[in-house]
C-alpha cells in the first residue's frame, strides 16, 4: 500500500521580518583590550540604521532595542575566548539569538558568503556589519549558543535564618514558610502555561528552605520572573552546555518541482528532483496566497506544472511569484494515463490525483536534463540551485558553475577566521594597539560636549524607545476597543430581536392559554353564560399548508371542532390530512366542498356542516361556538349521513339486480 509523504518543516521566516537584526563587526581596537568600538547596522527587512558604538553602548543597545538576531561574521569579535562567549550569550535577552552568519566551527570568508547569496559586500567595516545583517534576516548562518532549552528556577530563603526579633524557631518557621507558599504559587503558574517540569524540594522545620524546578523550555516562556522580596529570593537560570554549539539558523529548503490543479477546489503537490512525491495538499477554502504559503514551507520550486494547456492563470501566477519555470503537457493530460502514472501514490482526491500527475509529468520531462546537469555539478556545489538557474533561468551549466566559484585572486586571508596562536611580537604589537585605543579613547570622553552629547542622544533614544512603546501599547488599545465595540452591536442586535421573540412568544402564549382553559376547563371558574362554550380551532382555507400552520399554533388534536373559513377548493390529500386529526365535527364557510373532499370526509365519519347554523366569536385566531349548536349541527350531519347510506345501498342493489338481469339475457341467447 502507498506511503503519504512526509511535509518537509522549514523556517517560519518566509516575508518579511517581525523583528529587527542588528549586524555587528569590529570598527577599531581589539576584542581583547579594554575598548574596542563596533561598527552596527540594524535592519528591519526594508530600512538600515548605522552607528559607530563602543562596548559598553553595543551592550545597552542590545537590551533597549531587543532585537531578534545579533549577527557577525566571527563570534569572538564579540569576545576575547571561550568563557566570555558564554557570558556574552547569558546576557543577551531572552528572544534574541547571536548568529555567525559565515558557518559553524569552520567559517567560510564573508566575502564568498555575501556573492553566493547575491548580499552586497565591501571590506570596510560598516559594510561587512550590513552584509552580516542581510544574511541573518534572510536566514543564513548558524545560531550561536551556550544553553540547552532547560531552565532551572530556584525559590529560596532571601535571608538569614538568624535571630530576627522573635525568637529563633519562631523566626525561622516564618521564612521556611515564606518559601514554600511562594514555591507553590510558582508551581501553579508553570501548571497554568503547561510546562513540563521536575521539582526537587529541600523540607525544613515549618516549611522549605528552597525548591528547585527544572523546567523545559527557555526563560521567555515561563511566566516567573527573578527577583527577591524580603523573606523569599526567586533565581532563574538556563542550563549550560558542555561547550558552544551551532544550530542552523533555517532548515535547508530543497528545490522541487510542484503541480497544481485550481478550481473550486484547489489541490498541489510537491515532487523531489529525484522524482518522489514529497507532499499533496488540497482546499476548498484557502486563497492563491495561502496555497503559495503552502509550497513555500516545503520548498523552492524550480518548476510550477498544470495538468492542462494552455496554462490556467491561477497556476501562473503561482509561477511568476516564484519565478519557476513551467511546464504544460501538448495536450490535456487523460485520466487514465493520470490514473496510471499516480498509481503508487496516495492521495484524498481527484484533484490531488491531477496535481500529482501534473508534478510527475513535468519530471519525466526534464528528467534527462536533470542528469545531465547533475554529472556536471562538482559535489561542493547545491545541485538544486543549479537547476534551479538552468531550467528557470535557461543559463548554461558552464555559467552557473563559473558564477558559483569564488574568485581566487580575492586576498581571503583578511576574512579568515582561523584561530592561531599568536607569536610574542604579534601579541605586543596588538598590546600597544590597544594602549593607543584606550588612550584615544580616555582623550575623546574627557571631552566635555562629546560627553553631553552621547547622554543627550541616549536619552532621546530612551524617549524614542518609550514613545513607540506607548505608540504601540495605545494601538493594541484602540484594535481592542474597535473589536469590543463591534462585539457590543452584535450582541446588542442578538439582545433586540431576543425581546422581539419573547415579545411574540408571550403573545402567543396567552392566546394559547386562553385556548386551553377553554379546551380542558369544567367551566367551574367561569362564569354562567360561558357554560355553554365550547373552543373551536380555526383554519383559514382548506389547504395542507394551512392546517399545518395551525397545528403549529395551536394544536389540531381529536375531537376538536374544526372552523374552515373557506372550505372549497381541497382535494383527497388535503381532507385525509385534516381527517387524520379526527375531528369532533368540521364547520365550513367561503364556498361548497369538493365532492372529493366531501367523499373522504364521509368515508371517515367526520360530521361536516355550514358555519353559518352555528353563532361563532372570533378573537384572533381563537373562536369559540355553542354547544348545543354545534350539536345540532352534528345530528343534522348524522341524519344526512343515514340517508346517504341509505341511498348508497339502493344504488348498490339496483345495481346487481341491472348485472343479473343482464346475465340472465346473455345466458338465453
Amino acid at each position: 500500500m502507498p506511503v503519504r509523504a512526509v511535509p518537509v518543516t522549514v523556517s517560519a521566516r518566509t516575508s518579511a521580518l517581525d523583528a529587527v537584526v542588528f549586524g555587528v563587526d569590529v570598527q577599531s581596537g581589539d576584542v581583547r583590550g579594554d575598548a574596542p568600538s563596533y561598527a552596527v547596522v540594524a535592519f528591519d527587512g526594508e530600512s538600515l540604521d548605522r552607528d559607530v558604538v563602543s562596548r559598553r553602548k553595543l551592550r545597552r543597545l542590545i537590551d533597549r532595542e531587543e532585537p531578534a538576531i545579533v549577527a557577525t561574521d566571527n563570534r569572538y569579535e564579540l569576545a576575547a575566548d571561550k568563557d566570555g562567549l558564554i557570558h556574552f550569550l547569558r546576557e543577551l535577552p531572552d528572544e534574541t539569538k547571536l548568529v555567525q552568519v559565515t558557518g559553524a566551527e569552520r567559517p567560510e570568508p564573508l566575502s564568498r558568503v555575501a556573492s553566493r547569496h547575491g548580499v552586497p559586500y565591501g571590506k570596510d567595516p560598516m559594510q561587512e556589519a550590513e552584509a552580516a545583517a542581510r544574511l541573518a534576516a534572510m536566514n543564513v548562518g548558524q545560531e550561536v549558543t551556550a544553553f540547552t532549552d532547560t531552565t532551572e528556577v530556584k525559590v529560596a530563603r532571601g535571608r538569614s535564618t538568624g535571630k530576627g526579633g522573635w525568637s529563633e524557631d519562631r523566626y525561622t518557621r516564618r521564612i521556611h514558610g515564606a518559601v514554600k507558599k511562594r514555591a507553590r504559587e510558582v508551581e501553579s503558574e508553570l501548571d497554568e502555561a503547561g510546562l513540563d517540569y521536575e521539582r526537587d524540594v529541600t523540607e525544613k522545620y515549618g516549611g522549605f528552605t528552597n525548591a528547585i524546578f527544572e523546567v523545559e523550555g527557555r526563560p521567555a516562556d515561563i511566566p516567573v520572573s527573578s527577583h527577591r522580596s524580603g523573606d523569599v529570593r526567586v533565581e532563574i537560570e538556563r542550563e549550560q552546555r558542555d561547550g558552544i554549539e551551532f544550530r542552523p539558523l533555517a532548515k535547508r529548503r530543497d528545490h522541487v518541482i510542484v503541480g497544481i490543479d485550481p478550481g473550486t477546489t484547489t489541490a498541489a503537490a510537491v515532487v523531489g528532483v529525484d522524482g518522489s512525491v514529497l507532499d499533496v495538499y488540497s482546499t476548498r477554502t484557502d486563497d492563491v496566497a495561502a496555497v503559495i504559503e503552502w509550497i513555500i514551507e516545503r520548498g523552492r520550486p524550480i518548476i510550477v506544472a498544470a495538468d492542462v494547456t494552455p496554462m490556467p492563470a491561477t497556476v501562473e501566477k503561482i509561477r511568476r511569484s516564484f519565478e519557476a519555470a513551467g511546464w504544460v503537457p501538448e495536450s490535456d493530460l487523460p485520466v487514465d494515463e493520470k490514473k496510471h502514472r499516480t498509481r503508487e501514490v496516495s492521495y484524498d482526491n481527484d484533484h490531488e490525483r491531477d496535481a500529482v500527475a501534473a508534478a510527475l509529468e513535468a519530471f519525466d520531462s526534464h528528467e534527462g536534463q536533470f542528469d545531465r546537469v547533475a554529472e556536471k555539478v562538482p559535489p561542493q556545489h547545491d545541485l538544486g540551485d543549479v537547476l534551479s538557474r538552468v531550467v528557470a533561468g535557461e543559463e548554461s551549466v558552464e555559467t552557473v558553475l563559473a558564477d558559483l566559484d569564488p574568485d581566487e585572486d580575492e586576498d581571503e586571508d583578511e576574512h579568515e577566521h582561523t584561530e592561531r596562536e599568536l607569536t610574542e611580537e604579534e601579541k605586543t604589537i596588538k598590546r600597544l594597539r590597544a594602549r593607543v585605543d584606550r588612550l584615544e579613547s580616555h582623550t575623546e570622553d574627557l571631552k566635555d560636549t562629546i560627553a553631553e552629547k552621547d547622554d543627550r542622544i541616549a536619552e532621546y533614544e530612551d524617549e524614542l524607545s518609550d514613545a513607540r512603546r506607548e505608540e504601540r501599547r495605545e494601538a493594541r488599545e484602540r484594535r481592542e476597543v474597535t473589536r469590543l465595540e463591534r462585539e457590543n452591536e452584535r450582541l446588542e442586535r442578538e439582545r433586540d430581536e431576543a425581546v422581539e421573540r419573547a415579545e411574540e412568544l408571550e403573545s402567543k402564549l396567552e392566546r394559547l392559554k386562553a385556548l386551553w382553559k377553554l379546551d380542558h376547563s369544567n367551566f367551574a371558574d367561569v362564569s354562567a353564560k360561558q357554560e355553554d362554550l365550547v373552543p373551536v380551532k380555526v383554519v383559514t382555507e382548506f389547504t395542507k399548508g394551512a392546517i399545518e400552520e395551525a397545528d403549529e399554533q395551536y394544536g389540531l388534536a381529536s375531537g376538536d371542532v374544526v372552523y374552515l373559513k373557506d372550505g372549497s377548493g381541497a382535494g383527497r390529500s388535503t381532507a385525509e390530512r385534516l381527517a387524520e386529526t379526527e375531528p369532533r365535527a368540521v364547520l365550513r364557510s367561503g364556498g361548497r366542498l369538493t365532492e372529493v373532499a366531501d367523499d373522504v370526509l364521509f368515508e371517515h365519519d367526520v360530521p361536516v356542516g355550514p358555519a353559518d347554523d352555528v353563532t361563532i366569536q372570533v378573537v384572533d385566531e381563537l373562536a369559540v361556538a355553542r354547544e348545543s349548536e354545534i350539536e345540532g349541527v352534528i345530528e343534522d350531519w348524522e341524519d344526512r349521513a343515514r340517508e346517504r347510506e341509505l341511498e348508497q345501498n339502493q344504488e348498490m342493489v339496483d345495481e346487481l339486480i341491472s348485472e343479473h338481469r343482464a346475465s340472465d339475457r346473455a345466458a338465453d341467447f
